[in-house]
């Protein structure tokens, strides 16, 4: 039924498509400021119908704490521009499984956190919600059929009603049966949000709702990791897993329930509005219009911000032997389901006030602000009632002449749950020119309570009696950005972690923990038409710290690419992605996390992709063969020589994905 709706929408919204009419100004993604001038005009990955120069389409985006504005990547040379995993991530089977970076990223965020973050991949996020700018109705839909009956449906629109007022939304669907037993995922994720600007200027508004549900099943992994070379078990579905045997699961990907798994639900509502007070000016554009400007001095900001969270782990046919070994529960006889749930609401109210030093130049202020956070949480057995007041400021100054951009901003919780905990933040960029491009620093520093999971008032903590300090987490680093090669270095501090050492054990790790990252990216032409790209990271940190990671990733392209016949732009080659041996982290279904283990060192092949993208004005399609690294003919021929995700949880085998996506102007 999806499937047909979105049909009919394709169908419906195809004259509009048919029109070509002209898109011209939707150019590459630039964040390294190094296409400028004549030079984006000749930017190759600009959309161009080019018909009436009158008609054009100027379309741009800022995100919400942002002063930069950015324009949408139509290039087709990156598979990661389509797909909701970056390249940088594993996933534990198939797409909307739970997911890790091989790259370490720590999560630094102060204050009150529920600890679930294994498919924030997945979810659409307030702080990722882009704030358009649009002079003409702008559309964008997608789907994605993959083996397995894999599918992903994706939508987007924005307009102008008027030039003060913009509205859009932005979803997405992703349905995924998988390959075994018990690995079925459906998540759905929503964002509607709309811009005001008064009159005269002085009034602004943003309105956002955001909402995601995240449906998961878990099979605990294989059994034996060996029936993956059974003859027999060519049909995954054959294949003995922990958890959700008894189940008597059937693969559907229009059947959306979880027997055994999890089920995340998020929603947002988020208003922030503003006055200024300033200088008021004015440009007569003719005889009977006036075009106001408003130059601010000093912002009145108010934000109002609404969540609700729900977190549930099911498992209707629980195996008695599995519980008691895993996490020391016992299930009766008499009652084979197995719950936790979880429940938050969170309600925020902030008060900020704003100075603009320079009367014509909005990228530079300072900021002061209070924010009071009221939560209730509702566990297995209690319902608790807590309450935050932090304190923030910022300061930010991104020069007329657009060569230095300076960013420094804190927080401090003074009171509440999270009393004690801060953030201290601060970066230094500079563009030096079209040949040197980009150099940045930047330093962070935060003292976080642990997770609530960690707390013994969790409906997750299933015997963990913890008393944990905050967590101590410092970064700091450089990034250099031109057009030979983008360069960067970053060193993580961790003192403090808190981390799951089994399946429902915590603990929090003594030592500092030192983590070093150095990476590079480079294209390079090596003839007329192809072209090579180079993504490495390489990684190191004391082998007996409780944080694991590869000491090299690397992901590598050689791509045929060109534009042809005026319209068509090209890209098709293979694709190779590989991280050096390591202890993967294991992962635990009841509490959504990944844990650290030592005892299986895991030595995957490198995955390898064969694929084909190509774009014809607001058209793109991609064709890709997926894994062909699993192909064995130790039993005949077949792809059954599968990498691994975390130990006992296999990838996929070779997988073919399909994919469209329109963009529309009306």
């Amino acid at each position: 039924m999806r499937t047909l709706i979105f049909l009919l929408l394709i169908v419906a919204g195809f004259p509009a498509f048919c029109q070509e009419e002209p898109v011209r100004t939707i150019r590459g993604n630039n964040p390294a400021g190094t296409v400028q001038g004549e030079q984006a005009k000749k930017d190759t990955n600009m959309l161009g119908f080019e018909h009436r120069k009158d008609d054009s389409l100027t379309l741009t985006y800022r995100y919400i704490d942002s002063t930069s504005r950015h324009t949408l990547d139509s290039s087709v040379n990156d598979f990661d521009n389509y797909y909701p995993v970056p390249s940088s991530y594993l996933y534990l089977g198939n797409n909307g499984a739970a997911a890790k970076s091989l790259i370490f990223k720590p999560y630094s965020k102060p204050g009150w956190d529920a600890g679930f973050h294994a498919f924030d991949i997945y979810r659409f996020k307030l702080e990722d919600t882009k704030f358009y700018k649009a002079n003409r109705p702008f559309s964008m839909l997608g789907y994605q059929l993959a083996s397995g009956k894999e599918q992903m449906i994706k939508a987007a629109h924005t307009q102008n009603p008027s030039p003060n007022l913009n509205v859009g939304f932005d979803y997405r669907l992703i349905t995924a049966p998988g390959f075994f037993v018990t690995s079925n995922n459906s998540h759905n994720s929503y964002r509607v949000f709309s811009t005001y600007t008064g009159n005269r200027k002085r009034y602004n508004g943003n309105l956002v709702l955001v909402g995601n549900t995240i449906k998961a099943s878990q099979n605990g992994g294989l059994q034996n990791d060996s029936s993956l070379l059974d003859p027999n078990k060519k049909e995954r579905f054959s294949v003995p897993v922990n958890l959700g045997n008894a189940a008597q699961y059937a693969p559907n990907p229009f059947q959306a329930s979880v027997k055994t798994g999890n089920v995340y639900k998020d929603f947002t509502f988020f208003l922030r509005q503003s006055y200024d007070l300033g200088k008021r000016d004015s440009v007569e554009i003719n005889d009977s219009t006036t075009e106001y400007l408003f130059y601010p001095k000093l912002r009145v900001q108010h934000s109002f911000t609404f969540s609700n969270y729900n977190y549930n782990f099911t498992d209707i046919a629980a195996d008695s032997l599995v519980y008691a070994n895993w996490y020391h529960v016992t299930i009766p006889d008499s009652n084979k389901t197995f719950l936790r749930n979880e429940k938050w609401s969170v309600i925020s109210n902030d008060f900020s006030l704003i100075q603009f030093p320079d009367t014509k130049n909005a990228a530079q202020f300072f900021l002061a602000g209070a924010t009071l956070q009221n939560i209730k949480g509702t566990f297995t057995s209690s319902t608790n009632n807590f309450y935050n007041v932090m304190l923030h400021g910022e300061y930010r100054n991104r020069t007329r002449n657009k060569l230095w951009d300076i960013l420094l901003k804190g927080e401090f919780y003074l009171n509440g749950l999270n009393g004690g905990d801060y953030a201290a933040y601060g970066s230094l960029s500079r563009y030096l020119n079209k040949q040197f491009g980009d150099i940045r620093l930047f330093f962070n520093n935060s003292n976080r309570t642990p997770s609530f999971i960690y707390d013994n008032r969790s409906s997750f903590n299933l015997g963990s009696n913890n008393n944990f300090n905050k967590e101590n987490i410092t970064s700091f680093g450089a990034t250099a950005s031109n057009p030979f090669i983008q360069l960067g270095f970053t060193n993580h501090l961790l003192t403090n972690y808190s981390y799951f050492t089994d399946y429902y054990h915590t603990a929090q790790y003594g030592k500092i923990i030192n983590i070093l990252q150095v990476s590079a990216s480079k294209k390079i032409a090596i003839g007329k038409r192809w072209n090579y790209y180079i993504d490495a990271t390489a990684q190191k940190t004391d082998d007996n710290a409780p944080v694991k990671v590869p000491l090299l990733y690397t992901r590598q392209r050689l791509a045929f690419e060109g534009q042809y016949y005026k319209n068509l732009n090209l890209s098709a080659g293979l694709e190779v992605r590989y991280f050096t041996p390591y202890k993967m982290d294991n992962y635990s279904p009841v509490v959504g996390q990944f844990m650290p283990q030592d005892t299986m060192t895991i030595k995957n092949l490198p995955d390898v992709a064969a694929f084909v993208h190509f774009r014809i004005k607001g058209f793109t399609a991609y064709l890709r063969a997926e894994n062909l690294n699993t192909v064995s003919f130790r039993n005949g021929f077949a792809f059954v020589n599968n990498n691994f995700a975390a130990p006992h949880y296999p990838t996929q085998g070779m997988a073919i994905r399909f994919g469209i996506q329109w963009w529309f102007i009306n």
